[in-house]
């Protein structure tokens, strides 16, 4: 019994363990902690917020595909009359009840079943939410539990009443459980806020309790579960057996723990040197990357001045031939050039000197002549044959990454990708099973900025990406990580957000939406 007998000397300190006693999904001290299928705990309230987001998702989006991604932040916290509707019995699909009961465990990230009961299937994890209470009233222990029966001011509990769930001052003990009475039977144990039922009682069966423990789906049932229930065909054992096999497991892996303390400690050296090894080793790569961005960037400025240069040297040729040109058909205007020296050498009154220069300036003139009748500039204007074609290179650079990745591109899968306000996406990978993470990039697409890429970090082949913007543009892409390395991003695809629902005024002053505005979007949800 809890504040019975002396603490095992053995024991870590309470104080010591609340990495163990935290939520995966919140990520605070558990409240009410619910054992998942798959054995890791989680707050009840975080489940029911997990559902509803999830629901809520499939509603906008109109998929029953799975999200795959743990949630990493805190989750936002809806109505808690929508929270109170999912335990209530005859669930229906208008009812604010989530369709699914199959969402991703924030400790494992593997997709977990509730079943047809769902959260009400669910077994309380009265042992942690013991350790908790405890680890909570170490980190307060100069604040008192107080007496619950006491008149204004109460007085500082001495022990607390298991069966009565009220913890009590020993005046106010002595008068509510009197010698010689049942409550005098009563289960009583030190101070504390955290009161369990003292039968476990079946999620299945309500009014059946608890007495033999399924090896195959390892938990708890009872005999109904047995006879008929889910459990029919497993092998079972009684509690007490299976109490007694896993407490002796349990005390042998920590005494083999404890036996190991020098080595844990050893190879906790170990792992700091690893560390700073990691960290000199990352800086040096970090290092060597910029070398060689460098020499590219040294490339690329020499090519680039050896075009620009060339691009000038075109440029001031043409010009040249252009202000050549321009300057003798300036000549032909009159008083100007050619025909300003061909009208002073009509004056020439010599015969002999006339015809001396007036041959030479007679080729000249009919020469210019000739020009007018088919104009013909001098040089090209189009500098077309100086484009520099970097499309071979964009798509190289685009593709630059480690010597070896050895992961292969994840392609984007279009027909199950959707988008309304939120998104879908769903990506396919050659080598799934070799990726141990991928990452989903996604931006919105503005012809005024470039807008930059946004990340989410995903362990399964699907995302739903919220609170996406109307009438907008948007790319994603998606590349798989293997340990450090990752692969090259995959081909982008481009989804159009739908604009805002239009609304229509209707005659009793309420607002409805326009059927074929959602219509439009929302049409593949038939084929569900």
């Amino acid at each position: 019994e809890e504040g019975h007998g002396p603490p095992d000397p053995r024991m870590v300190t309470i104080k010591n363990i609340e990495r163990e006693l935290i939520c995966p999904a919140c990520k605070e001290l558990f409240t009410h902690p619910l054992i998942l299928p798959c054995q890791h705990s989680i707050c009840h309230k975080c489940v029911k917020e997990l559902l509803l987001t999830l629901d809520d998702s499939f509603n906008d989006v109109g998929s029953d595909n799975s999200n795959q991604s743990s949630p990493r932040l805190r989750l936002p916290s809806p109505s808690m009359d929508k929270i109170d509707r999912i335990n209530r019995p005859g669930w229906k699909r208008n009812s604010l009840t989530p369709r699914t009961t199959i969402f991703p465990c924030p400790g494992c990230e593997h997709d977990v079943d509730l079943g047809e009961r769902g959260i009400n299937g669910l077994f309380r994890n009265f042992t942690l939410e013991t350790i908790v209470e405890r680890y909570r009233q170490a980190a307060r222990a100069a604040t008192a539990i107080m007496c619950d029966l006491c008149k204004p001011p109460p007085q500082e509990s001495t022990k607390s009443c298991m069966d009565c769930s009220a913890s009590y001052c020993n005046e106010c003990f002595k008068i509510h459980h009197p010698w010689g009475t049942i409550k005098a039977q009563h289960e009583y144990v030190g101070p504390t806020t955290n009161f369990r039922p003292k039968i476990l009682m079946c999620p299945e069966h309500e009014t059946e309790r608890i007495n033999m423990y399924c090896e195959l789906c390892r938990r708890p049932v009872c005999h109904l579960c047995k006879l008929g229930g889910n459990h029919a065909n497993h092998r079972v054992t009684t509690m007490s057996s299976a109490y007694k096999t896993l407490k002796e497991k349990l005390s042998k892996d920590i005494d083999y723990l404890i036996g190991k303390e020098s080595q844990v400690k050893s190879q906790i050296s170990e792992l700091n040197l690893l560390m700073k090894e990691t960290e000199c080793n990352g800086e040096r790569a970090k290092e060597e990357a910029i070398t060689h961005f460098e020499k590219l960037f040294e490339i690329l400025e020499e090519r680039k001045s050896s075009v620009l240069k060339a691009i000038d040297s075109s440029k001031k040729l043409r010009l040249d031939k252009f202000q050549t040109q321009m300057e003798e058909y300036q000549g032909l205007l009159e008083n100007n050039g050619l025909v300003g020296y061909a009208q002073e050498v009509l004056k020439e009154t010599d015969q002999s000197c006339f015809v001396q220069t007036a041959k030479q300036l007679h080729l000249r003139i009919q020469k210019a002549t000739e020009s007018l009748k088919s104009f013909r500039p001098a040089a090209q204007t189009s500098f077309e044959d100086y484009v520099v074609n970097t499309s071979k290179q964009t798509e190289l650079l685009g593709e630059l990454s480690f010597f070896s990745s050895g992961i292969d591109v994840p392609e984007i899968n279009e027909e199950q990708s959707k988008v309304y306000n939120n998104a879908l996406i769903n990506w396919q990978h050659p080598e799934k099973d070799k990726a141990d993470s991928y990452v989903l990039e996604y931006r919105k697409i503005n012809r005024e900025d470039e807008m930059s890429w946004n990340e989410i970090e995903v362990c399964g082949t699907s995302k739903i990406i919220q609170d996406l913007e109307n009438s907008s543009t948007y790319a994603f892409r998606v590349r798989a990580y293997k340990g450090s390395i990752c692969s090259p991003c995959s081909r982008e695809l481009i989804l159009h957000t739908p604009p805002a629902p239009a609304f229509a005024l209707m005659g009793s002053g309420g607002i409805q939406l326009e059927e074929p505005i959602t219509a439009k979007y929302l049409e593949y949800q038939e084929d569900m």
